[in-house]
Order: structure tokens, then C-alpha cells, then sequence
């Protein structure tokens, strides 16, 4: 028999000895990255939820309070403070605007970049760049822009809540829009041309082909945008602070920055910061999962 009629056999069989060996010695593979993911992340995670029913001003020192920490959110001195709740529900419009927005927006620079129009891969590297500028630098640049505007109106970024969230729409938009929009052309160049074309074959107009081929084929890429842009809204924390500060009078606080606020502002207040970070980190959770099913269940009902 010939060393080429046994080939089949021989590499086979080496890929039978590669197997056992791959299940042998998977822990040794995998258990770095789990000690460093117990360290960097686990453990952190389980000690600041101890801390937050703790009274401490570093991670060592710290004394059981309890439900004291969470009580002190929401009541200080007998009295309603209402600055949580306000960070929560604007961080909320925020989240649902940009969300809306860049998506919407990336959806349809991705659908017009990949009609083969000339300079295509200009526009793409353009929409792209804002997307490697930090968030500190890019909100730093916008504010002088804002500011430069409006002075003509003797007003400045924040002269109000409410021009302090457009400024900070625009800012995380002209940021994330671009990162979006790649994984939307992605989607869209992964659509089989042959269904396309049946599609057209059929007489399907414009917006049929939209709305019965291109978005349900793209419900895997809607999902991961979707998901991104909504946890990148309620984490928003860079530009919060470069662009508002939380000023006026801290009704620009993201969620992110009145956590940081109450944590490193008022000397006393760490564990409400981080009775604070708990909840926070639950709104996050439950948001991503619910959103999460609804878009998978699309998905497959697509």
C-alpha cells in the first residue's frame, strides 16, 4: 500500500491525538485567562458590593452601615434630594435619543456607501477618524466650537440643561457614528446577492427591498449596534465631564458622572457613591439583557 493511500488515514488519526491533546491540556490554556479575569474584574465586583453597605474612605477601612448608604440616595438630612433620580431619567433620554440617532444615521451612511458611488473609501476613513479621538480631547474641541457659536447669543454650552444635552447628542453622534457605520456596511456587504436579485427579479420596489430583505437580514448587525450604542450611552463619562461638567448646577449629570461626583466630591459619601454604582450597574444589566431578547427574538422571527 502506498504512502499516499494512507495519507487519509494518517491525518486522520493526527487529528484524533491534536483533539485529545486540545481537551488535556485545555485548563493549563484557559486558566491564566480566568485568574485574570477573577482578579481584574470578579473580585472587584464582589468586594465594591460588600463596600456599598460600608461607611469607608479607603477599601481597607471600612464599617457596616447597612442600608444606610442606599437610604442616604435618595434622603439627605430628613430631606428628598433628587439629584439621582434626575441623572437617572435624563441619562435615560439621552441613551434613547443617541441610540436612535446614530443608528439611524449609520444605517443610512452604510446603505449609501455600499451603492459603488465614487470615493467610497474616502467617506468611509472620513466618517471613521472621529471615532479614534478620545473623549476628553473630541468634547474638548466641541466646546470651544459650542461656546465660539454661541457667544453671538450671549449664551454659552451651558446656559441650560437642555443645551448642554444637544451639545453632548452631537458630540457622542459625531463620535460613534462612524464606528457604527462600519459594522453596518459589513452587514450589508453580507447579504447574499443572489437574494437581492430574486428580489428584483420579483418587481420589488425600493422600499420593499428595505424593508423585507435588507433589515431583516441585517437584524445580527442591529443587534450588536443597538447593544454597543445603548450601553455606550448609560457608561457615557469623558465627555460629560469635559464637555458640562454636570453644570448648570448639575442637571447635565450623566448617571457616570454623578456617581464620580458623589464619590470623590464630598469627603464621607463613598459608600453612597458606591450603593449608587450598584444600582447603576442593575439599570445597565437589565436594560442590555431585555434589549438583548427583544432584538434576538427578531432575529429569529426574521
Amino acid at each position: 500500500m502506498s504512502e499516499y493511500s494512507l495519507a487519509p488515514f494518517i491525518k486522520k488519526r493526527k487529528g484524533r491525538i491534536m483533539e485529545k491533546a486540545i481537551k488535556r491540556y485545555f485548563p493549563l490554556f484557559v486558566m491564566p485567562t480566568l485568574i485574570a479575569f477573577a482578579i481584574g474584574f470578579i473580585v472587584p465586583f464582589v468586594y465594591g458590593i460588600f463596600l456599598s453597605f460600608c461607611k469607608f474612605t479607603t477599601v481597607v477601612d471600612w464599617s457596616w452601615v447597612g442600608l444606610q448608604n442606599y437610604a442616604r440616595i435618595f434622603v439627605v438630612n430628613g430631606k428628598l434630594d433628587t439629584s439621582f433620580l434626575h441623572s437617572i431619567w435624563y441619562t435615560a433620554l439621552f441613551t434613547v435619543t443617541s441610540v436612535l440617532i446614530i443608528n439611524v444615521v449609520a444605517f443610512a451612511i452604510g446603505m449609501a456607501l455600499t451603492k459603488g458611488i465614487k470615493g467610497t473609501n474616502l467617506f468611509r476613513t472620513a466618517f471613521f477618524l472621529p471615532n479614534l479621538i478620545g473623549g476628553i480631547v473630541l468634547s474638548y474641541i466641541w466646546l470651544m466650537i459650542f461656546n465660539a457659536v454661541l457667544q453671538n447669543f450671549s449664551k454659552t454650552i451651558v446656559y441650560s440643561q437642555w443645551y448642554a444635552f444637544w451639545g453632548l447628542i452631537i458630540v457622542v453622534c459625531w463620535q460613534q457614528i462612524g464606528y457604527m457605520m462600519i459594522i453596518y456596511i459589513a452587514g450589508i456587504q453580507n447579504i447574499p446577492g443572489d437574494l437581492i436579485e430574486a428580489a428584483k427579479i420579483d418587481g420589488a420596489n425600493a422600499w420593499q427591498m428595505l424593508r423585507n430583505v435588507t433589515l431583516p437580514m441585517l437584524m445580527p448587525t442591529i443587534t450588536i449596534c443597538s447593544f454597543l450604542t445603548l450601553t455606550n450611552g448609560f457608561k457615557l463619562f469623558d465627555q460629560n465631564l469635559a464637555l458640562t461638567g454636570g453644570n448648570p448646577g448639575k442637571m447635565s449629570q450623566l448617571l457616570a458622572l454623578n456617581i464620580y461626583d458623589t464619590m470623590y466630591g464630598t469627603t464621607g459619601w463613598q459608600g453612597v457613591g458606591q450603593a449608587k454604582a450598584v444600582i447603576f450597574f442593575i439599570l445597565v444589566a437589565i436594560i442590555a439583557v431585555a434589549q438583548n431578547k427583544l432584538t434576538t427574538s427578531k432575529e429569529v422571527e426574521s
